[in-house]
C-alpha cells in the first residue's frame, strides 16, 4: 500500500544521488571555495553499491514509486553506470528511470545510456555565453563539451526526450535567455527556467537576484508568443507553454515565487545511503547501516514507509519564516542532487 505523508502526499517519485563528486563548481552549489582540491568526499565504500541502490529502488517501487531519477553530483562520474540502469529499468513498477548531467561526459556516454533502457536525459545548461558558462561553472570545463553532449544525447533519440535546465540569476545571466531558447528551438528540446534557489547554505542567495517565471514568461511572450499547456500529471514541477509559432516547448519551476509543495511525491537517496524527505532538508535517515545490517526486506520497507508518514516537508511556502528564524543549516544540493 502506498504511504502518504502528514498532507496526504503519495510518494511517486525517487531521486537517487550515485556520486557526491562533480566536475564542475558552480557556485551556486559547489563553489571552489569550499569544494577544493582538498576537499573530503566519500571514498569507494563508503557509497552505497549498486546492489543497494537496487533494492532502496525496488523497496521503494512496492511503495509507490514509479519513476527514478538519477543525479549527483555529476552522476556520470560513477563507472559503469549504464549497468545500473539496466537493473533498475527492469524492476517491477518502474515506468521511468531519467539522468540529470552536466552534460560534459554526455557524447561519449549517450548510446550506452540508450542501450541501457534510459528513458530521458536533463542537461544543466545556465548559458551559451563562453565567458558566463566558464563563471557558472566554476572554470572547470567547455562549453562546447556540453553542446556536443547534448547533441549526442539528441541523436541517441531517448524516448522521453531531452530537456533543459537553467537556473536564472539577476545580471549574471538572464540577459542570455533568449540566445538559448533560439538555438534550441525547432530542435523538440525543452528548456525550463528554474528560479534561483536558496539550496544548501553556501551559495550566497539574496531575493533580489531571482527572476521570477512571471516576469521570464512575459518577456520571452512578447518575442515569441506563447500558450500554456495542461499539466501532464498532479505534481509536475514545470508549468509548460508552447510557442505558438510551433517551435516546441518550454517549461518554468517556480519554487520561490509560486511554490509546489502541495503536490510534492519525491524523497531523495543521498550517494551514502541518507534518505530525505525534501530538497532543502535538515537531516535524513540512515538507510545504509540497515542495508549493511543484513535487515530484511519488510524491515527496510517499514522504515522507508515510516519515514514518508512522518513528513510534513512544506520548505518552499515556509521560506521566509525560516529564514527569518534562522534554521538549521540544509543538506547541501551536490549531497542530494537537485
Amino acid at each position: 500500500m502506498t504511504p502518504r505523508d502528514r498532507l496526504g502526499r503519495p510518494l511517486r517519485d525517487l531521486r537517487i544521488s550515485v556520486m557526491d563528486r562533480c566536475n564542475f563548481r558552480c557556485p551556486y552549489c559547489m563553489p571552489e571555495s569550499t569544494y577544493h582540491e582538498n576537499f573530503r568526499f566519500l571514498a569507494a565504500n563508503e557509497r552505497l553499491s549498486f546492489d543497494e541502490i537496487e533494492r532502496v529502488a525496488r523497496i521503494a517501487a512496492e511503495l509507490g514509486v514509479t519513476k527514478l531519477r538519477l543525479t549527483g553530483g555529476e552522476p556520470l562520474l560513477r563507472p559503469d553506470l549504464p549497468v545500473l540502469i539496466a537493473r533498475l529499468v527492469g524492476l517491477p513498477g518502474i515506468e521511468d528511470v531519467a539522468l540529470t548531467t552536466n552534460g560534459v561526459l554526455l557524447a561519449r556516454q549517450a548510446e550506452a545510456l540508450k542501450a541501457a533502457g534510459l528513458h530521458r536525459v536533463t542537461v544543466s545548461l545556465d548559458s551559451l555565453d563562453p565567458e558566463t558558462f566558464a563563471r557558472l561553472s566554476g572554470g572547470r570545463a567547455q562549453l562546447d563539451a556540453v553542446l556536443e553532449g547534448i547533441d549526442a544525447a539528441d541523436a541517441a533519440a531517448f524516448p522521453g526526450g531531452i530537456k533543459l535546465n537553467t537556473v536564472v540569476q539577476r545580471g549574471i545571466n538572464d540577459t542570455g535567455v533568449f540566445d538559448l531558447l533560439d538555438r534550441f528551438r525547432h530542435r523538440d528540446i525543452t528548456v525550463r527556467f528554474i528560479e534561483y534557489m536558496d539550496v544548501g547554505n553556501r551559495n550566497g542567495w539574496v531575493r533580489d537576484e531571482v527572476v521570477s517565471s512571471r516576469e521570464l514568461r512575459d518577456r520571452i511572450d512578447a518575442r515569441w508568443p506563447l500558450e500554456p499547456l495542461s499539466p501532464r500529471y498532479r505534481g509536475e514541477v514545470a508549468r509548460r507553454y508552447r510557442y505558438a509559432d510551433g517551435a516546441g516547448e518550454i517549461g518554468f519551476i517556480s519554487s520561490v515565487s509560486a511554490p509546489f509543495c502541495g503536490d510534492c511525491s519525491r524523497a531523495r537517496l543521498s550517494s551514502d545511503g541518507q534518505i530525505y524527505t525534501c530538497l532543502f532538508a535538515t537531516k535524513g535517515t540512515d538507510l545504509r547501516a540497515v542495508l549493511r545490517a543484513q535487515e530484511d526486506d519488510a524491515s527496510l520497507r517499514g522504515i522507508l514507509s515510516q519515514v514518508w508518514r512522518e513528513r510534513g516537508d512544506r520548505y518552499s511556502e515556509e521560506r521566509a519564516e525560516r529564514r527569518a528564524a534562522h534554521s538549521e543549516e540544509k543538506i547541501e544540493m551536490h549531497y542530494i542532487g537537485g
